[in-house]
């Protein structure tokens, strides 16, 4: 499963990393079985109910056995009063073994309602790791990397405690609430009335801490997300940062953000701090109440010893859940804020999504008709039309920013192909599943994305199981053709070497060559090489032709490039300008048309006429030709 969907993967971080380098969490594909679970608060708690129901029972039958030992140690200490050792030793007994019992019951209501929270935390997770790789590069320009890693971290344990510690901490408090009431109002109305005075109070309290909490979490996580990706984005670009020696510049953008941070954590660790002591002053009027008018209750003999210290046994109980209301109720607010802003991402709706159609095999053969795309008001592919038989080539020629890239991009649907334009084996390219499709067109990106792992399994990562000796062998052979396999033997652990983040132990032309090793690796039925000559010497690059003309024995090419030499390997070129074909034919067709495939033919010929006048190593010259570098 890891390797069956894996274009998606790498196909979104391709296009993602236009705008902001993709998410990883640890999903090389996405799971279809996450993608079909709710994203619902109330749809955990039914996924999860037997343990919660669990924990409800375990919950209650403590709360009885408070209820029991208030009022049996009200008898207990009658009985001792009265001198009636033996009974009140007896029932003293009893007292422990059900203290005893309560205890265990406590902790197995704990790990019965914890678990479901962790549980639905597990599955959160789940579901938006699937929803993230689903995702396309219009979500990615509205949110940031460091956002988006805070909502999944810090926005889901919010979550995970709201759903655990804080659901268990409401059951009990009402459950405490009511075993309380059974003992304290049969011993005296009276004192139970004088003991909920500062009840109303309380609530009031409680209500306006609640919507502070709510509004000043969702700042303070908000302003956190914010410095996580302005912290992510430095570290990303630290290369950048020092080479125009603007680390105090950095330092004080992070100040600014990290300022912002501290005045929304600040005001919100106010909030919570007062929170306490008003809590305790409101509830300690309650204890003073019962102390008070308890005690002439006492010495007027409408309660005995034992039922005043029942009563206060039992609203002692109740105390600290009643101060620990506004505690529980910052959480649930806080995880309530949290939720919200999860919800942001699971309810994002993706750029991209599968189509109906699902073939019996992979399709073959690529149709483009009147292929147009724009972003926003500007066109950049315009009436693109072009057919590629089974195992033929084509070369994609341009300017830069003549659409070449955007064009590679809507073959493979990373970006919103429009319905109608593109055809695989005569099925419109929109109504196949996206696996489908990706499976069928392999996309190499010019700048090439690698993954925070070894050398070999960058290159094996579409293969079902990376590490297997299969795929090692497959890894190593693609490397050979990519013409960086012996690069990659003089790093300090060959195959096994960790590249690290985005590659950074490679330089910008081996990052290369092993992207386009992995597109090897990945065997579709139609290859794109976006520029795969862009970062690489004269004497790679020969060797690199040299694999594309193996490779268009086994399947369809689509190379786009802007070097002539490239382009004359394939079986046709398509010259693109401002979106628009403008030329069409085989390399010597164009050649000698005078266009602007001619123009860039002609361009590169000085070029290597000069470089070989000044000694240095000297491009290949298009097939056929003669001249410097033929």
């Amino acid at each position: 499963m890891a390797g069956k969907f894996v274009r998606v993967a790498m196909s979104q971080a391709s296009v993602s990393a236009q705008v902001q380098d993709p998410p990883a969490f640890g999903l090389a594909a996405v799971d279809p079985e996450a993608a079909r679970l709710p994203f619902s608060l109330w749809a955990q708690f039914g996924r999860h109910s037997r343990r919660y129901l669990a924990g409800l029972l375990l919950l209650a039958v403590y709360q009885f056995s408070q209820w029991w030992f208030d009022t049996r140690i009200s008898r207990a200490i009658n009985l001792a009063d009265q001198h009636q050792k033996e009974a009140a030793v007896r029932l003293g007994i009893w007292l422990i073994v059900v203290a005893l019992v309560a205890f265990g019951v406590r902790v197995a209501s704990r790990v019965a309602v914890f678990n479901a929270g962790r549980n639905a935390e597990y599955e959160i997770r789940r579901v938006l790791s699937a929803k993230l790789l689903t995702l396309g590069p219009s979500f990615y320009r509205r949110m940031s990397t460091g956002e988006i890693m805070s909502r999944v971290t810090n926005d889901l344990t919010q979550v995970r405690l709201l759903l655990g510690f804080g659901v268990l901490n409401v059951i009990n408090t009402l459950f405490a609430l009511v075993s309380a009431l059974f003992v304290i109002l049969p011993i005296s109305p009276k004192l139970t009335a004088a003991a909920m005075l500062p009840l109303p109070l309380l609530l009031l309290v409680t209500r306006w801490f609640s919507h502070g909490f709510f509004t000043r979490t969702r700042d303070a996580q908000a302003a956190l997300g914010e410095m996580s990706g302005r912290a992510q984005a430095s570290i990303a670009g630290v290369r950048v940062v020092r080479s125009f020696a603007l680390e105090g510049r950095e330092a004080e953008s992070f100040e600014v953000v990290n300022q912002k941070y501290l005045d929304k954590s600040l005001g919100l660790a106010r909030l919570r701090g007062s929170m306490t002591p008003i809590l305790q002053v409101t509830l300690a009027l309650g204890v003073l109440v019962v102390f008070w008018y308890g005690g002439d209750l006492l010495m007027a003999r409408e309660i005995n010893k034992g039922q005043f210290l029942a009563f206060t046994l039992a609203l002692g109980r109740l105390t600290w859940p009643l101060m620990s209301l506004g505690f529980i109720v910052g959480m649930l607010q806080r995880g309530r804020a949290s939720y919200s802003r999860l919800a942001e991402v699971f309810s994002a709706e993706p750029d991209i999504v599968d189509g109906p159609v699902h073939p019996a095999k992979l399709p073959s053969g690529l149709e483009v008709k009147h292929l147009s795309f724009a972003y926003g008001d500007r066109t950049v592919v315009d009436d693109v039309s072009f057919r590629l038989e089974h195992g033929k080539s084509l070369a994609v020629v341009g300017r830069t920013g003549a659409g070449k890239s955007t064009l590679a991009l809507l073959l493979a649907r990373l970006l919103p192909t429009p319905r109608g334009a593109v055809f695989l084996g005569g099925n419109d390219a929109c109504d196949l599943p996206l696996s489908t499709v990706r499976r069928t067109v392999g996309y190499a990106q010019q700048n090439a994305f690698l993954f925070s792992t070894t050398v070999g399994r960058n290159i094996a990562f579409s293969l079902d199981d990376p590490d297997s000796a299969d795929a090692s062998e497959r890894a190593h052979r693609a490397a050979e053709e990519a013409r960086i396999a012996e690069e990659i033997r003089e790093l300090p652990d060959g195959f096994d070497t960790v590249v690290g983040e985005r590659g950074v132990q490679l330089s910008g032309g081996q990052k290369q060559r092993t992207a386009l090793a992995a597109a090897f690796v990945s065997e579709p039925e139609i290859l794109v090489l976006d520029d795969p000559l862009s970062a690489v010497d004269a004497r790679t690059e020969r060797g690199i032709l040299d694999a594309i003309d193996r490779q268009r024995s086994e399947r369809s090419l689509i190379l786009i490039t802007h070097r002539v030499a490239a382009a004359s390997h394939c079986d046709e070129i398509i010259v693109l300008d401002r979106g628009r074909i403008v030329e069409r034919g085989t390399h010597d067709e164009l050649r000698k048309g005078g266009g602007l495939y001619a123009a860039f033919a002609e361009e590169q010929r000085i070029e290597r006429e000069l470089q070989a006048l000044e000694g240095e190593p000297v491009e290949p010259a298009p097939v056929g030709e003669q001249g410097a570098g033929a």
